[in-house]
């Protein structure tokens, strides 16, 4: 759930089960986020954030609510652009080389371009649109092979650098780039 607020903008409430009281912090996007009880209402959330708005702004580093709407813009036009792209270019690079997967998920995950799981699904995040051709191909492949070698052995690397040969070189010019949007 989001609550609209004018000095942060969009708050992100988490409900938890067993959580006892009301926490806050900064989600991994930058936006202000509020962990409660599922028992508290809305009301005594709103409440509660604005008597402790200022202890809020001194320990918190919260993102400016114009910097973070511009962020989600971004984000979003990445989204569509890679909605557009990158399930296609998984398809053909598939086809090119012989893989079949069952699934194409796009992702915007902080940490990570790609991953694929046991179930033949391929995540692929929107932050590949950043970075130039060739280091996403290089991301496609990668995630490819982990369909025949879930893991990171001799075998997987060769079978990596069957389809890229300048894999290496493709892998250390992506730590330049950040996967977060």
């Amino acid at each position: 759930m989001i609550i609209k607020d004018p000095e942060f903008g969009d708050v992100i409430v988490r409900r938890n089960p067993l959580s006892t009281n009301v926490k806050f912090s900064v989600s991994t996007s930058g936006k202000l986020q509020i962990s409660a009880p599922k028992y508290v209402g809305n009301f005594l959330l709103k409440r509660f954030l604005n008597t402790n708005r200022e202890r809020i702004k001194k320990s918190l580093p919260i993102n400016d609510p114009k910097t973070q709407r511009a962020r989600d813009e971004k984000k979003k036009i990445l989204a569509n652009r890679a909605k557009k792209y990158l399930p296609y270019r998984l398809e053909y690079l598939a086809k090119l080389y012989g893989y079949s997967f069952d699934k194409c998920r796009l992702t915007h995950a902080n940490t990570r371009w790609g991953s694929c799981s046991s179930n033949r699904t391929i995540s692929l995040n929107i932050g590949l649109m950043q970075v130039p051709e060739k280091l996403r191909d290089y991301v496609i492949i990668h995630e490819l092979a982990h369909l025949n070698h879930m893991d990171h052995s001799k075998e997987f690397w060769q079978e990596v650098g069957a389809h890229d040969p300048y894999y290496k070189e493709h892998r250390k010019r992506l730590k330049m780039f950040s996967p977060g949007v």
